[in-house]
C-alpha cells in the first residue's frame, strides 16, 4: 500500500507548517489537489479521509521553523510520519521535486492532483493548517488571520506595519513591503546540510 504525504503552510508569514501522510482503506470520490478545491468540498472530504484511511499530521511552529529552517521542519516531520504509518504500508510518495535525503522516499511533481493518497495528505494539512489559523484569529484579533491564514496578503502586511509581529509570525521570513533585509549570516545558518 502507498503513503501519501503533502504539506500546508511552507510559504505563509505566520502559522505553522503542516505535514500529513495518508494511507487509504477505502476509494474516496472527488480527491484533488487541497488548493482547487473548494472550502466546503475540503471539509466534507476531510471526515471521509479520517474514517477512511490511517493518517499521521504534524504541526511544526513557527518560532521551530525560525530556529531549524524550513528544510529541517520539512524533512522532520516527514520521518516522523514514515515512523508512524510504515506498519500499514510498502512505499512513501511525497508531493514535490525532493526527498529531501530520505531513505525510502519517493517525490513527484503535481502528485497532489494525480495521486490519491497524495490528494488526501493534501486535504487534511490544509484544513488542519486552516482549522488552526481560524481558532488563534480571536487571541490574535489585530491580524485577521481567519481571512488569510497567515500568507502575506495586502491587509495581513498592513496589519504587521501597524502592530508588529505576534509570536505566530516567522521572524526569518523577510518581507521586501516591510522594506527588510535579508541577514546574510542568518541565513546561511538556517540553510541545513543532509
Amino acid at each position: 500500500m502507498l503513503c501519501g504525504i503533502d504539506e500546508a503552510g511552507r510559504g505563509p508569514i505566520a502559522g505553522p507548517l503542516v505535514v500529513a501522510g495518508v494511507v487509504l482503506l477505502e476509494e474516496i470520490d472527488g480527491l484533488n489537489d487541497s488548493k482547487i478545491l473548494s472550502e466546503k468540498k475540503r471539509e466534507i472530504l476531510f471526515d471521509e479521509i479520517k474514517n477512511k484511511s490511517k493518517y499521521h499530521i504534524v504541526f511544526t511552529s513557527a518560532k521551530t521553523i525560525d530556529e531549524k529552517g524550513l528544510s529541517y521542519c520539512l524533512r522532520n516531520s516527514i520521518m516522523e510520519i514514515m515512523q508512524n504509518l510504515e506498519v500499514h504500508c510498502d512505499d512513501f510518495l511525497m508531493d514535490g521535486n525532493t526527498t529531501f535525503k530520505i531513505a525510502n522516499l519517493k517525490c513527484k511533481i503535481k502528485a497532489d492532483a494525480t495521486v490519491p493518497q497524495v490528494s488526501a495528505a493534501s486535504i487534511l494539512a490544509k484544513v488542519s493548517r486552516d482549522r488552526y489559523m481560524c481558532k488563534i484569529s480571536s487571541r490574535y484579533s489585530n491580524y485577521a488571520f481567519d481571512k488569510h491564514k497567515g500568507y502575506g496578503t495586502k491587509t495581513h502586511i498592513e496589519a504587521i506595519k501597524k502592530f508588529g509581529r505576534s509570536d505566530e509570525h516567522r521572524v526569518t521570513f523577510k518581507l521586501k513591503a516591510l522594506n527588510e533585509e535579508i541577514n546574510n549570516d542568518l541565513t546561511a545558518q538556517m540553510i541545513i546540510k543532509f
